[in-house]
């Protein structure tokens, strides 16, 4: 499905654009709070109940588009809500390539580096937090060409940039909006200002 066909999805035209953030269910390593970007993991098994219940909340919802990260993670929690036919691709919504971090968590980073940020210091080999940035302020543009409401499967710091984005603030805001796996966050308008209208809802994963 292609975005300019997207954007004439039925019930959907003449609205400006609203984004439900969907973060990918859990993995192995989020679980254990290991930074992971480009590494292609699946869903563990609570993971796998996540996405089925995220499925169930999805369900009585009307999508003008669906855009997912590429990585297997959130196609497959994409494919358990039951939107994976309609979804574009989008490699902007990679996660952050954490280059030597990769795999670490942040209580081993600091073993050598005191202190040390996601939101505010150096990942060596890997993106800058404005690359992150940039990537997702190409997916707003992109999103401001549908009319309607959005999906985007995604991941943690790469959906929690692209809030702050939203808001035209600054991406270390992002650090200030923790997002669990699964949950469902909404962004929108006021007017024509853009807003964050829900955010980190878990409601669905009472039962996990």
């Amino acid at each position: 499905m292609s975005a300019s066909s997207a954007g004439t999805a039925a019930g959907q035209e003449g609205r400006q654009p609203r984004l439900f953030l969907i973060r990918h269910g859990q993995t192995d390593w989020s679980a254990s709070g290991q930074h992971t970007g480009w590494t292609d993991l699946p869903l563990n098994d609570t993971g796998r109940r996540q996405a089925a219940l995220l499925a169930a909340r999805l369900a009585p919802m009307r999508f003008a588009a669906v855009f997912t990260s590429p990585l297997v993670r959130a196609l497959d929690t994409c494919r358990a809500a039951g939107l994976a036919e309609e979804a574009i691709v989008d490699l902007d919504l990679r996660e952050w390539d954490y280059g030597e971090y990769e795999g670490r968590t942040t209580d081993e980073i600091r073993e050598t580096q005191p202190g040390w940020s996601i939101w505010a210091d150096p990942v060596p080999g890997g993106e800058a937090i404005d690359d992150v940035a940039a990537r997702v302020d190409r997916v707003i543009e992109r999103t401001l060409r549908v009319e309607g409401d959005i999906a985007i499967f995604g991941h943690g710091h790469c959906l929690r940039i692209l809030a702050a984005r939203w808001l035209r603030l600054d991406p270390g805001i992002g650090g200030l909006l923790e997002l669990s796996t699964a949950t469902i966050s909404r962004l929108g308008w006021e007017r024509e200002r853009r807003v964050l209208e829900l955010w980190n809802d878990a409601a669905h994963l009472d039962d996990v």
